[in-house]
């Protein structure tokens, strides 16, 4: 099939005038990439504009987010549900054409992208789904999930280490249907990269194992269409392709130039880009045949059709449920049955473990009933617990596996997890030490901003872990993490509370959420039916004085134990208190106003005991009570040395709420 020529224009029209338009964008990128966005769509991608959520859709991830308008112009053009209206709304309240685009599959947007280099990492976590399920599900030497991931990126992803982090595992794993194709024009917002990015970008990849071609021209569409044919062609090795290419091209005096990056371009040079281009001067106009050409709705419907006439000439009836309900993650019919004897079952036990150890407990047993579960860990599988008897390390040589060795890569590990979520059939999982969450949180970020399900063992969640020190011991970052919107973090007391923990994370579909485990051995809490059906509130009465509390004492993780000890000792000297465990403060305060009236009175005095920082409990202190917490760094020793030394334990907590709240 061969391309007008003229094709790519369509794209350069419409980015100028939505830019100018909005008075504010990123032209430069659209307009560089356009001959390159308009082969691959229309030459090389399997897709189906009227239904975006085809499984077996080739995957396209923008990296460079803020060419937004070069995805959102090729999406209009080939017919997905974005309009004409949407692109003249570009940037605009409410509209679905954000400055970056924000992950709505209905669009033709497959991730939210912005922050550079996440994209890349997010890809990758897409084609390790894809080739893990395009080995489970082979019918007859067919299988209905044979499809490509391409990457849009330029010079500030690869310069993000984030890309190092997950191409080196890229490579490693060899994900060969991965292409990545580099825009490489040698600007950035401050001008000519030269000066700050002088990498040998071929080398690198070829470092990690992928196939590179380099030198390509990105404005050549039939050298374009041949580079990409050989990246296709090479199913052993991600493949990256380097295109020369022009920031801004047709942009009669900003072409090449940073000033093309990120400013309008301004109606003269507007006007006379098209008029060089013999395009009609009138905002957002696109000939009729130009239109012709680009849409794919039918070619898309007849691809779709015809891999479902496959599917089904191969499949079984039960092959083709099983896949079904795999690639939506569709959990058992009787998942509300299997959830109350998994927590039967771990309260007879009355174990007392540190909660790394009931977190890998809670898996052992969930691991059996939700195949879709995809587990690793950043280095640190002995540590934080996340490998149980069901894993099976995926690698170059065992496609079928379902849990990862991350190696050293933490931010990539929440990015990959990000893209095997967005996938659409799996469940990621991931582990480290709370403490390397800040290297963890913009990922995290990006998926609580998209609403999609991650969980994040964190492991060491305090001074609890003893020597290795302040470096190592988590002061701020459950407050971090406590702070982004849409995310849940569970500090569970025990290994009821554990149990809970995973599977409330698990139902949570439209949001991450972050498990923050002990290293150390706690004591196990006795409860009631009624107090272990209330863990799942995020907050509940663990014990209450048979008289009027004058004190309640809120407490999570490790230290509830110690306020269940202090709440005794205060009783003796006449004081009666309540004790609430608090796993998950976002859950509690999703519950109704009664309830959590019901809990935490609001004319009794709170005293909230953490060994972390002190600001999120203010909340729950308000003007009548204090906190026992740790605002300053730790120090190394061992952890009952720590604990003394911060005032965090039974005897300390009793004098605390005696001194404060008298006789």
């Amino acid at each position: 099939m061969k391309i007008q020529h003229d094709l790519p224009h369509a794209i350069r029209v419409l980015t100028a005038d939505a830019v100018e338009a909005a008075q504010s964008g990123h032209p430069g990128m659209p307009m560089g990439m356009a001959e390159i966005a308009t082969v691959l769509w229309k030459k090389h991608l399997s897709y189906n504009p009227k239904n975006p959520k085809w499984a077996n859709r080739d995957r396209v991830i923008v990296s460079n987010g803020h060419g937004s308008m070069l995805l959102y112009s090729v999406n209009y053009l080939t017919g997905y549900k974005i309009s004409l209206e949407d692109i003249k709304a570009f940037r605009q309240l409410g509209s679905v054409t954000a400055g970056h685009p924000e992950y709505e599959i209905d669009y033709g947007i497959e991730t939210t992208t912005g922050p550079l280099g996440q994209g890349v990492s997010n890809a990758v976590g897409m084609a390790i789904a894809e080739k893990q399920l395009n080995k489970k599900y082979r019918f007859n030497d067919f299988s209905p999930i044979d499809h490509f991931t391409f990457v849009l990126l330029g010079d500030g992803c690869l310069m993000e280490g984030i890309s190092h982090e997950a191409c080196s595992l890229a490579g490693t794993l060899g994900l060969g249907k991965l292409i990545l194709l580099y825009d490489d024009n040698s600007i950035s917002i401050d001008g000519e990269t030269r000066g700050w990015f002088s990498d040998n970008t071929p080398e690198r990849f070829k470092s990690y194992g992928w196939q590179v071609l380099k030198d390509i021209d990105g404005h050549n569409m039939e050298a374009i269409d041949e580079a990409i044919e050989c990246a296709k062609s090479n199913q052993g090795q991600p493949s990256i392709i380097c295109f020369k290419t022009i920031i801004g091209k047709g942009s009669p005096n900003k072409a090449g130039k940073a000033s093309s990056h990120g400013a309008p371009l301004g109606k003269e040079e507007i006007d006379q880009l098209k008029l060089e281009a013999d395009w009609d001067k009138d905002p957002f106009y696109i000939p009729q045949n130009i239109l012709d050409q680009w849409s794919h709705q039918d070619q898309g419907m007849k691809a779709e059709s015809e891999w479902s006439e496959k599917f089904k000439q191969n499949t079984s009836e039960i092959g083709i449920e099983d896949f079904l309900n795999l690639i939506s993650t569709k959990f058992p019919d009787n998942w509300d049955d299997l959830k109350r004897d998994m927590i039967a079952s771990t309260a007879s036990k009355e174990e007392s473990k540190a909660t790394r150890q009931c977190s890998q407990d809670a898996l052992e047993n969930i691991y059996t009933h939700l195949p879709m579960l995809f587990g690793g860990s950043a280095d640190l599988t002995g540590s934080n617990n996340t490998k149980v008897n069901a894993s099976i390390v995926f690698s170059k040589e065992n496609e079928l596996g379902n849990y990862i060795h991350y190696g050293v890569r933490e931010f990539a590990m929440a990015g990959i997890m990000n893209g095997l979520s967005l996938y659409g059939s799996h469940i990621p999982c991931g582990g480290t030490f709370l403490v390397f969450s800040d290297y963890l949180k913009n990922a995290i970020r990006m998926s609580a901003l998209m609403k999609i399900r991650t969980i994040h063992v964190l492991t060491h969640d305090s001074i609890g872990l003893g020597e290795d020190g302040p470096t190592h011991q988590p002061i701020e970052h459950l407050t971090s993490l406590r702070s982004i919107p849409n995310a849940h973090v569970w500090r569970p007391c025990d290994s009821v509370e554990t149990i809970v923990a995973w599977l409330c994370s698990l139902d949570k579909c439209h949001g991450p959420s972050a498990l923050a485990l002990t290293r150390q051995k706690i004591p196990f809490m006795r409860r009631t039916q009624e107090q272990i059906e209330h863990i799942s509130k995020g907050g509940y009465i663990l014990y209450n004085s048979p008289d009027h509390a004058r004190v309640v004492l809120v407490a999570s993780g490790s230290e509830v134990h110690i306020a269940y000890e202090a709440a005794l000792k205060i009783e003796k000297n006449g004081i009666p208190c309540r004790v609430v465990s608090m796993p998950c403060m976002e859950t509690f305060f999703e519950q109704e106003q009664t309830y959590r009236d019901h809990v935490l009175p609001d004319h009794t005095y709170k005293v909230t005991i953490e060994a972390a920082h002190s600001m999120p409990w203010w909340r729950i202190i308000g003007d009548h009570g204090h906190a026992i917490s740790i605002d300053e760094f730790g120090a190394s020793a061992p952890a009952s040395d720590l604990f003394k030394k911060y005032n965090i334990t039974t005897d300390s907590v009793v004098s605390s709420v005696l001194a404060n709240i008298g006789d």
